[in-house]
């Protein structure tokens, strides 16, 4: 017996005797980290569950992630490769699969045809103006506050983080107040696993309602723009690499959500002014809003981090682990952005700076039209979303001295205004919106 390395005591709900361990259930959306430590003891990579049936290998440490990100030629992002999946082993009503199953998208796409797509969005993303972005986020940001400043208290997750990434996409893509309203439930849906294949079949409708509108009215928008790209993406490849985009915004609610709860709960960011910006890098390390995804699979039967890997193989990045990884105890500092909140290599997020200033303005607006707000619970009392994937807490209750809600100064028309001229007979939230700003 090895006296001097002990054998981890596995948490709650995790085996204790071989097999794989489960990346879900209230135990691992309670205290993740405990699996993640535990999970270490297999080494780089460790055997784990997603939902029931759906097996996977996750890198759980830091340079192993970087190796498998950063390798093109061995590990491959084309889903139709996951040889379970193609086997019949994966249950096809399961949870994970609208997320893990291939699409045509840059998520999925690999070599010659990963870059054109690629290019497509960051040379898009790339024309947003910093300032109409964060005049909009200002907006969208008064807006949700106004609906609820005068109560007292509040959600911050359900009426608040979670919502504003929603219309700043949707204001930015040029979406009228119809087309506008079923992308928000779409994407939900698809994030929550509730009916999420009727969800995803909202999503992809309403963008594709979107693309053909364009087509025929472009307009100042990220959809516009997508459309002019000399990669002259068809409406099927429009539609995917949109809805792509606009799947982001659930992970970015997730930031917002963790960031104001770093903020809220942490003395240091209570008895000082002008830690925003360090609140959001200390988030993006310890509690990043995606845990674990980035899906590869190997080409060919390989090695990797001495494990044996079979052709097609599921793997994915723990990218909370990895942040978390020993070796870079004495590495992280104060301003360090080397963390994988972000992923690496050729399949990054190409929309971090438009998601990092999303939340400063979101945030920085909120403490100042409601200074003196706090949590409304004790912070053992909160609790996360369930899942393999995303991090991000259910309820954020909140109170505050409740204010007078103020009519703003109407807005300039945009492009998604324009486009609806029956705006007022809406019922959703996007329509609300739109006629909130033109009141």
């Amino acid at each position: 017996m090895d006296t001097h390395s002990p054998a981890p005591v596995p948490p709650p709900g995790c085996p204790a005797h071989g097999g794989r361990v489960p990346l879900y259930g209230p135990e691992f959306a309670a205290n993740p980290q405990s699996y993640y430590d535990y999970l270490r003891h297999y080494g780089p990579t460790a055997p784990v569950e997603l939902a029931p049936g759906v097996n996977a290998t996750l890198v759980t440490e830091y340079s192993a992630a970087l190796q498998l990100l950063q390798d093109s030629a061995t590990f491959r992002k084309d889903g139709r490769r996951w040889r379970e999946f193609n086997e019949g082993a994966v249950p096809m009503d399961s949870p994970v699969v609208p997320l893990l199953m291939h699409r045509p998208n840059a998520m999925f796409a690999d070599g010659a045809e990963h870059l054109r797509l690629r290019q497509a969005i960051t040379d898009t993303m790339a024309r947003i103006d910093p300032r109409r972005l964060s005049r909009v986020t200002q907006q969208v940001s008064d807006f949700l506050i106004a609906q609820f400043n005068y109560r007292g208290s509040v959600d911050l997750v359900s009426s608040y983080a979670r919502q504003l990434p929603l219309f700043v996409f949707n204001e930015l893509f040029g979406a009228p107040a119809d087309i506008g309203d079923r992308v928000l439930f779409g994407i939900s849906g698809m994030f929550d696993g509730i009916n999420a294949e009727q969800a995803a079949e909202v999503l992809y409708g309403a963008v594709g309602e979107l693309v053909a509108l364009k087509r025929s009215r472009p307009g100042d928008d990220v959809t516009s723009w997508m459309m002019q790209h000399s990669a002259r993406l068809s409406d099927e490849e429009m539609v995917h690499q949109l809805a792509l985009l606009l799947s982001g915004t659930d992970p970015e609610g997730n930031f917002i959500g963790s960031a104001l709860h770093r903020l809220l709960t942490h003395d240091a960011y209570a008895h000082q002014g002008g830690l925003i910006d360090e609140a959001l890098d200390d988030t993006l390390w310890e509690n990043p809003p995606m845990a674990n995804l980035a899906p590869h699979y190997p080409a060919v039967d390989t090695e990797f981090a001495g494990e044996q890997l079979k052709a097609g193989d599921l793997m994915l990045v723990s990218f909370a682990a990895a942040n978390r990884s020993p070796i870079l105890a004495s590495e992280r500092k104060v301003g360090s952005r080397a963390h994988l909140a972000w992923s690496a290599g050729p399949h990054a997020c190409p929309s971090k700076d438009p998601a990092r200033q999303i939340a400063m303005t979101a945030i920085e607006n909120l403490f100042n039209k409601l200074p003196d707000i706090e949590l409304a619970v004790p912070e053992s009392s909160l609790s996360w979303r369930p899942g393999p994937f995303n991090r991000g807490l259910v309820a954020l209750p909140t109170r505050f001295t409740p204010v007078e809600a103020a009519r703003p100064v109407p807005a300039e028309n945009t492009t998604a205004r324009q486009e609806s001229s029956k705006a007022g007979e809406k019922t959703g939230r996007w329509s609300q919106f739109l006629n909130w700003l033109t009141r």
